[in-house]
């Protein structure tokens, strides 16, 4: 009698993690009523670079696709953030979601002169059209051209929201503002893993496999590597679009140089992804973490911070090549989140 077999993606510890995963979230929606300010402040940051760590990590961890000039749709988000409030009057909350969807459209024709590039060309390239991206806003007088410009405070004080938050939590203007946007960053970090997850258990993941993997192979089996390519570059831009927009609506000042910062929004992204482990899901989080600590405790050593920070990810890179979480995946077998498939036999639980 024939075997019958199936393919398995999921698994024990997948639904644990599941598990805890739902316990942290609720968590994190808790915990500005009791956290102060500084804590509610810092986790707004790990909140986003976890979730620019992400669609990175997408775009180069899966996609095969190396940019270095994702502080374009960084910039963008924040400007037209800042675009649809001083000067159209909506909401800022809207304006994030409004932000995201212009920075996808504007990556339509930038990925189009991109994806003529290959390679170390490719990276180049990205980096190119954010400098353009940089110096063409710097000429936009109404924001401030290239010294930028202030949020002014009857948009960051009637945010949607911070009059019911005042009164629940009893908190003055500027905490209940920095409540909403903790939330806001929180679903933009929860709502891009569960994002990056779904698309990598979906068809569309195993197709960005089998692009990263061999273009011509993923060709001859029906892959169509450019409109493959293009959603995800195009997904990656609106998200890191929004993201942007936040970044910026919590700083409540914009400026070119800033805005479309390699260091800040490129580099320091990289850094994390490749110290937590490329390709994974798991690998950014623990990348954020590391950078997180990493900079509260030796940013106040000036240039050494950058120093220690570049040798950790030399280390990291010498003797763990797929990053922390990496080495420790193969030497526990621990997955948290379960995207490989496997032939099972239809009997078996998994």
């Amino acid at each position: 009698m024939e075997q019958a077999y199936r393919i398995a993606v999921g698994g024990r510890f997948g639904r644990l993690a599941a598990l805890a995963g739902a316990a942290m979230l609720v968590f994190f929606v808790a915990l500005p009523a009791f956290a102060g300010r500084a804590t509610i402040e810092d986790l707004i940051f790990v909140f986003y670079m976890l979730a620019l760590a992400q669609y990175w990590n997408l775009l180069a961890g899966y996609a095969g696709l190396i940019s270095v000039g994702q502080q374009a749709f960084v910039g963008l988000g924040g400007y037209t953030l800042f675009a649809l409030t001083v000067m159209a009057g909506l909401d800022p909350l809207l304006a994030i979601v409004l932000a995201g969807l212009v920075a996808g459209l504007l990556a339509l024709p930038t990925a189009f002169v991109v994806f003529r590039l290959h390679g170390a060309y490719f990276a180049i390239g990205t980096w190119v059209v954010a400098e353009v991206y940089r110096l063409v806003f710097a000429q936009w007088k109404q924001l401030g051209g290239g010294t930028g410009t202030s949020l002014p405070p009857e948009i960051t004080n009637t945010v949607f929201g911070i009059e019911w938050v005042k009164s629940l939590f009893d908190v003055r203007t500027s905490a209940a503002r920095d409540m909403i946007l903790y939330w806001a960053a929180l679903a933009l970090a929860a709502g891009t893993v569960l994002a990056v997850y779904l698309i990598l258990r979906s068809r569309h993941g195993l197709a960005l496999a089998a692009i990263r993997d061999s273009e011509p192979a993923a060709a001859s089996a029906g892959v169509d590597n450019f409109r493959t390519k293009l959603a995800v570059y195009v997904a990656t831009a609106m998200g890191t679009g929004m993201v942007g927009a936040l970044i910026y609506l919590q700083k409540a000042r914009i400026s070119p140089d800033s805005a479309f910062a390699v260091l800040d929004w490129t580099a320091y992204v990289i850094l994390i992804v490749v110290i937590g482990g490329i390709g994974t899901i798991e690998g950014p989080i623990v990348g954020v973490l590391v950078f997180y600590f990493l900079q509260s405790y030796l940013a106040g050593y000036g240039t050494w911070y950058l120093i220690l920070l570049g040798a950790l990810a030399i280390l990291v890179m010498l003797f763990a090549p797929r990053g922390i979480w990496g080495y420790v995946s193969e030497r526990t077998n621990l997955v948290l989140f379960p995207i490989r498939r496997r032939l099972v036999r239809s009997g078996d639980g998994a």
